[in-house]
């Protein structure tokens, strides 16, 4: 996959990851950009988690959404 369709894709999952967690911005998301790790991060800064709480959060997300998305990416 390239990296318009890696760009691509992202875009279109955001809008999910947006649902979940609505304190993310949209400028959030762009700096995520995929990256699992950052989005951790994120959700744990905005929404005032601790990393093992926000690692449920995400685990769960990615098992109600199973696109593989941060897998692959």
């Amino acid at each position: 996959m390239n990296k318009d369709q890696v760009e691509g894709s992202w875009t279109q999952f955001k809008g999910t990851v947006k649902e979940q967690w609505g304190k993310l911005t949209d400028d959030d998301l762009d700096i995520i950009a995929g990256k699992r790790d950052q989005l951790l991060g994120r959700i744990q800064e905005r929404h005032g988690l601790a990393k093992e709480e926000a690692e449920k959060q995400l685990a769960s997300f990615q098992e109600r959404n199973p696109t593989g998305f941060f897998e692959r990416y």
